[in-house]
């Protein structure tokens, strides 16, 4: 089966306005540091603040998913970015916190653009190389690290409240191009049945652990975007743009390599590539966890005192790393999706893509809490080292140990 003759203008028409919308979606991540000091915001209203647009990304994936499957991603993908202009304009009069977080919700919807491209370009290419397609598609992420460079830029040259209505423009001229240079949907209408029927999928458990897999690789992906550039600014005492510039030593390889990520998984299977990406994910996670300590040890000559700390540029380094692994989890999450529901890629996306839209809209909620109950500013990462941990548990369980058992009894039957 070869590709589509369109396929390759479908995809990097999808890619770049996935780019566009989750550059965005992230705003609020360098936005929201200046509208804090406006404002007067604690930790936990700043991630509040931050991970609002997160949520209706999030919710809003499953019904565009289906929506995507009845009359194709052209249409949708269109309408959506024309209509979140709207409400991204409306950001630059809100005055108070509660104006901010209403309007967030309805900007939001340009991270559900996910669900919408990732069907739809998938249709457009062989069995072969879907596995590429999604995950060259999926580097749209890279929208992240773009907001950490551009959008600081704008915010010192014209102020932060210019910054909206210049992105609000920027999705209307992605729509115009969108539509020209994207091709109808060649599985519009074929896919999906009846309501109740599409929801039927929800009783299979895979659906279920990939959403698992996807609400920590995308899910701490989006939630550290968002949070690492007020971290960068306070432990290290940096500026707003040498923050979001180093920031994007996580945002940056956690975009580009997801394509690479998709190759490999084609090459190597989707279990291997996220097994082994978890496992590095958390090895990374340790280390980052680890708070600025000073620790006194009584030695035979006295007290000796020993400083344990990350400087930037080894907290930068294992950013980088975390980023490229969490870019390969995502891209082999999406690969096992493809490959065991062909037919329902717009609906379980959109589940899998929802589950992964909650995970990067709780975690900067529960980072502000924990940074309030416990004042110990590493302790983001902590909590995502848990998280991992779960992961790879119930990755274990579910398939490891099912593979070595059923190795087991074929050795036996020999």
């Amino acid at each position: 089966m070869s590709n589509h003759p369109r396929a390759y203008a479908v995809l990097y028409s999808s890619t770049f306005a996935f780019m566009v919308c989750f550059v965005v979606w992230m705003m609020f991540g360098v936005l929201g540091i200046r509208i804090r000091e406006e404002l007067g915001l604690n930790a936990f209203e700043f991630g509040l603040l931050t991970s609002t647009p997160v949520l209706t990304g999030a919710i809003f994936r499953l019904p565009l998913g289906m929506w995507t499957d009845r009359f194709g991603g052209r249409i949708v993908m269109t309408v959506l970015l024309l209509g979140c202009a709207i409400p991204v304009y409306l950001v630059s009069y809100a005055q108070a916190l509660w104006q901010f977080l209403v309007i967030g919700l309805f900007l939001g919807l340009v991270g559900a653009s996910f669900a919408v491209g990732t069907p739809y370009v998938s249709r457009f290419f062989s069995a072969e190389r879907k596995g590429f397609a999604m995950g060259f598609f999926g580097a749209g992420t890279v929208g992240a690290a773009v907001n950490l460079f551009v959008t600081p830029v704008l915010l010192e040259a014209y102020g932060w409240r210019m910054v909206p209505k210049i992105y609000a423009v920027a999705l209307l001229v992605t729509a115009v191009m969108f539509w020209f240079v994207a091709a109808p949907d060649p599985g519009a209408g074929k896919t999906g049945g009846k309501l109740l029927e599409q929801f039927k999928i929800l009783k299979n458990p895979r659906v279920w652990r990939y959403c698992q897999y996807y609400s920590i690789t995308f899910g701490g992906f989006t939630a550290l975007s968002l949070w690492i550039p007020q971290y960068f600014q306070a432990e290290y005492g940096l500026t707003l743009v040498a923050a979001s510039a180093l920031a994007a030593g996580f945002s940056l390889p956690g975009a580009v390599l997801r394509a690479v990520g998709g190759g490999l998984a084609d090459r190597f299977g989707a279990h291997k590539m996220t097994w082994w990406c978890l496992w590095v994910a958390w090895m990374a996670l340790f280390v980052l966890s680890y708070p600025d300590t000073t620790l006194t040890i009584k030695t035979l000559n006295g007290p000796a005192a020993f400083h344990l700390y990350l400087p930037v540029w080894l907290f930068t380094l294992l950013l980088f790393v975390l980023g490229a692994m969490f870019a390969f989890g995502m891209a082999s999450t999406f690969k096992y999706v493809a490959d065991d529901f062909p037919e329902n890629m717009g609906v379980v996306t959109g589940i899998v893509g929802l589950a992964g839209g909650l995970g990067g809209f709780l975690l900067p909620l529960m980072f502000g809490v924990l940074a309030e109950l416990v004042p110990i500013r590493s302790s983001c990462f902590m909590l995502l080292y848990g998280i991992v941990w779960v992961s790879l548990i119930v990755m274990y369980i579910s398939e490891v140990k099912k593979v070595q058992l059923s190795g087991d009894v074929v050795s036996a039957s020999r």
